[in-house]
């Protein structure tokens, strides 16, 4: 009679049956985990499950959130002026006494198609003006200019991602390690023109300086 169907041993074969599953379990648990080290279900190419594949540097694409601050190249067809909008940004409309402007740009692609363009600061162009008078321009003592070249994508939009904070006073590039002198505020009016690569906003964004 066979003792793999029949355990002979001191205790109740029930016993005996219950230690063989145990034991059966255990190398099944083993297998399982051989197998899984191998395979590596959700990997692919060594590549961890859900990691997002990295876009190349040399080509940004727009995630319609920021303008890149550091040197970008990207490829492409240059956008032209009939394929985007450029718009003129403030924080606020009206301003406290002593609180500085915050000075922004958006980008929209409105074409049909994907378009390269430049928006790092070294094609950014911020002026303000007051009737016929310039009173301010962020290219007049401009340091660190950086290219950013990005793919812009169709009814896509890019912004600055850290805005220019304007202290209120005239610029001149003779006055940049000068103290300058303050613009008139008391419910002054002022008008921001902005401009990327050469295109320039439609509009003037108007704001108050108390």
């Amino acid at each position: 009679m066979s003792t793999f169907k029949n355990p002979v041993g001191p205790q109740p074969s029930k016993v005996y049956w219950r230690r063989r599953l145990l034991l059966g379990l255990g190398v099944l648990a083993v297998i399982v985990v051989i197998v899984l080290i191998v395979v590596r279900p959700g990997s692919s190419n060594g590549s961890p499950a859900g990691a997002p594949t990295p876009t190349p540097s040399s080509t940004p694409v727009s995630d319609g959130t920021t303008i890149p601050t550091d040197p970008t190249k990207a490829s492409g067809s240059a956008c032209t002026p009939g394929d985007v909008t450029v718009q003129a940004v403030t924080d606020a409309s009206t301003y406290a006494a002593g609180a500085q402007p915050k000075l922004s740009v958006s980008i929209t692609n409105t074409g049909s198609t994907a378009c390269k363009i430049n928006a790092g600061t070294s094609q950014q162009v911020f002026t303000i003006t007051s009737g016929s008078e310039v009173y301010w321009k962020s290219t007049d003592c401009q340091t660190d200019k950086v290219d950013a070249e990005v793919l812009l994508q169709p009814g896509k939009t890019i912004s600055s991602q850290t805005p220019i904070e304007w202290d209120r006073t005239r610029s001149d590039p003779s006055t940049c390690k000068d103290k300058r002198d303050p613009v008139p505020a008391g419910g002054a009016s002022y008008h921001l023109q902005t401009s990327v690569g050469g295109i320039q906003s439609a509009q003037t964004k108007q704001f108050i300086l108390n």
